[in-house]
């Protein structure tokens, strides 16, 4: 069989999507065909997801052989192994497709122009409609190139998403993990969480919306944040949610090191990997994204803040700023930080701020 795969991201990173189609090798019957939206991300996150809903789909179909046709250099030159994979945020991708390799008694790969591609394109390209909440493209298109960032005509056009993270638990002064754990605010994080609520009015008196993780530690940071922006409704976004920590939840980081070693440093390893139990970064990341590109849709041009946990915000801004997975271990967001980004509707981001801390001071 035959996989034509592809992959794009309007504004790199931006409302991102894959297609991929599976054919008959002999005579070019389209056999199965795979597309979907990954909320914002980059162009190489969304070819490596084609190839990897491409390689999968073929198995499904039992294929025994499949040569593997995309117009990415870089996909084809690494899973070629002839190039390294340098960013570590698309090993994880890499290693996945590696494993559905492993299901064929043999895989070629061929770099094509995109001309030639032009299926796989027409399924990404729907994907990426969807991604960033436009109709549905019926039509073949030309897929964009990727853009560079430029200042674009009007700042007004951006949306504005204010990240906060809740205030401080009785676990946060602790460093314990505290994921799906519905522990409230302290006294210090109803004060931090004010705080956080007059920075926000700071930036914007304009808020159209405050959405917010289920669990209580943000509803409460969000209640106060929406009555100083004038008494905004606060509106629970279920994929806000912390990471599951699994039995990791409410234990420090030497507790789990001394008694999961091997379990902290694959973790630590790969965002493809969960705590027992949990789950992974990766899949935080793909909820999360699906959250911020609902947002993107639902709030054109507004100001919208975003109410939630360390993981998510981090996720969140790894994406934007088209940072490797490191950046997850070696980025601190404080109790009641504030990060600013802006996001236009052709997918270009800036990022104004990351956890302001001035306010709680």
């Amino acid at each position: 069989m035959v996989i034509e795969a592809d992959g794009g991201s309007r504004g790199n990173p931006g409302p991102a999507g894959y297609g991929a189609v599976v054919r008959d090798a002999a005579t070019g019957e389209v056999l199965a065909e795979r597309y979907d939206s990954l909320g914002v991300t980059t162009n190489n996150v969304a070819e490596y997801s084609g190839l990897i809903a491409g390689l999968a789909a073929a198995a499904e179909l039992n294929a025994e052989r499949v040569a593997v046709k995309m117009d990415s250099k870089l996909v084809i030159e690494q899973m070629s192994g002839r190039w390294q994979i340098k960013n570590a945020g698309l090993r994880p991708l890499a290693a996945e497709a590696a494993a559905l390799v492993g299901k064929f008694a043999g895989v070629t790969y061929e770099w094509i122009p995109r001309e030639r591609n032009k299926a796989a394109d027409e399924l990404a390209n729907r994907a990426m409609d969807e991604a960033a909440g436009a109709p549905v493209r019926q039509a073949p298109v030309k897929a964009e190139s990727p853009k560079s960032w430029a200042p674009p005509a009007s700042l007004e056009d951006a949306t504005r998403i204010i990240l906060v993270r809740h205030g401080a638990t009785p676990l946060t002064a602790q460093g314990r993990y505290s994921g799906r754990g519905d522990v409230p605010l302290t006294d210090e994080g109803e004060a931090q969480a004010m705080a956080a609520a007059g920075r926000v009015a700071g930036i914007s008196r304009d808020v159209a919306a405050v959405l917010s993780s289920p669990l209580s530690r943000c509803m409460r940071t969000a209640e106060l944040i929406a009555a100083e922006a004038g008494g905004v409704p606060v509106t629970v976004m279920d994929d806000l949610i912390e990471c599951d920590f699994g039995q990791w939840e409410a234990k420090t980081f030497a507790e789990v090191q001394e008694r999961w070693p091997d379990e902290v440093a694959a973790w630590l390893a790969s965002t493809s990997v969960a705590p027992p139990g949990g789950e992974s970064f990766q899949a935080v990341a793909k909820r999360v994204r699906g959250a911020l590109a609902s947002v993107l849709s639902a709030y054109p041009g507004k100001v919208v803040v975003l109410v939630s946990h360390v993981s998510p915000i981090k996720l969140i801004l790894r994406d934007a700023l088209a940072a490797g997975d490191a950046f997850l271990h070696r980025l601190f967001l404080d109790a009641a930080g504030v990060s600013t980004m802006d996001v236009w509707p052709d997918g270009n981001i800036a990022v104004r701020s990351v956890n302001e801390t001035a306010h709680l001071r």
